[in-house]
């Protein structure tokens, strides 16, 4: 019988538009199917999979020292990492991997590189997380990360519900402002998240808020807006109602996620719609323009009228 390897394929939009040379172009990513042992110039095996050298992000595995595992679900998991000389830090910094897990589905390979790749186009934001690098060559695919040493803010926010020293909304305002920074910039290249809420936000040793979590993140400079037309698991609470009832993304659909966000980071990590328990009744009740009330706990002042 002969064996099948699985070459991961990475093609790179080109910019035509001449007013906007900057502004993003998602990759597109797909898995072919080769025979055992044809490996062309540039490509290594690693594994079932093949994928392409990029030297500029390639990061030495054996300078990557892998530690507890930081999160994980149905798929991938992240773990906390030392790496050595990464971006001429010198030793020992700690970062962040994301992998996957052996029993991955080949379209979970597709998001994490799809994840990858734009996060390389991202640029530079203190308040988006950022790539540091990748191990693609020689083993599994890792995608290495800056590290937030506080986790996720759902999380965060959540530790503080009933601590001693609760977290005065003045602050919480800042964590708000510093994720709608990070909103702006994405929107300014023209980058639509998808996912945006309290669980895809890191927080940092300094209490620096990181937009994270990729992974459904699209490119809409062509059409200023994106339409879902495959199947897959969504933020269903978190997503606006043109998408929800259109699978309509928008910078617009963005800043309805954010609202949600708002509301969470408020009742420190409450669920949103917490009386709504389905789909069918969360489409009911914004047919008939329900929106949440204002939090208990939050001032009228930072009320949306």
């Amino acid at each position: 019988m002969t064996q099948l390897v699985k070459k991961i394929v990475v093609k790179k939009q080109i910019n035509i538009d001449e007013d906007f040379p900057d502004v993003l172009n998602m990759p597109v990513v797909s898995i072919e199917r080769l025979k055992s042992g044809i490996v062309k110039n540039g490509m290594v095996s690693v594994g079932e999979y093949q994928m392409s050298l990029d030297e500029q992000w390639e990061y030495p595995r054996q300078n990557l020292r892998l530690g507890e595992t930081l999160g994980e679900g149905e798929f991938g998991k992240v773990v906390q990492a030392e790496a050595r000389d990464i971006w001429k830090h010198g030793n020992g910094v700690t970062v962040a991997v994301k992998m996957l897990k052996d029993d991955h589905l080949d379209s979970d390979m597709i998001d994490l590189v799809s994840e990858m790749e734009l996060m390389k186009l991202l640029g530079s934001h203190q308040n988006i997380l950022r790539l540091l690098g990748c191990c693609s060559q020689g083993g599994p695919l890792l995608v290495i990360t800056e590290y937030a040493q506080n986790g996720n803010l759902k999380n965060f926010l959540r530790k503080h519900l009933h601590h001693s020293s609760k977290i005065e909304e003045s602050t919480l305002l800042t964590y708000a402002r510093q994720i709608a920074q990070g909103m702006v910039y994405l929107s300014s290249i023209k980058c639509i998240h998808r996912d945006l809420a309290a669980r895809n936000i890191l927080v940092t040793a300094q209490y620096t808020m990181k937009i994270a979590d990729f992974g459904l993140a699209r490119d809409v400079r062509q059409t200023e807006y994106y339409k879902k037309t495959s199947n897959g698991r969504l933020p269903i609470k978190w997503m606006a109602p043109e998408a929800l009832f259109h699978n309509k993304y928008t910078t617009q659909s963005d800043v309805w996620s954010f609202g949600i966000l708002l509301w969470e980071i408020i009742t420190l990590g409450d669920n949103p719609y917490p009386s709504i328990e389905d789909l069918a009744g969360l489409r009911n009740a914004l047919k008939q323009n329900y929106r949440m009330e204002k939090p208990p706990n939050a001032s009228t002042s930072v009320q949306v009228q």
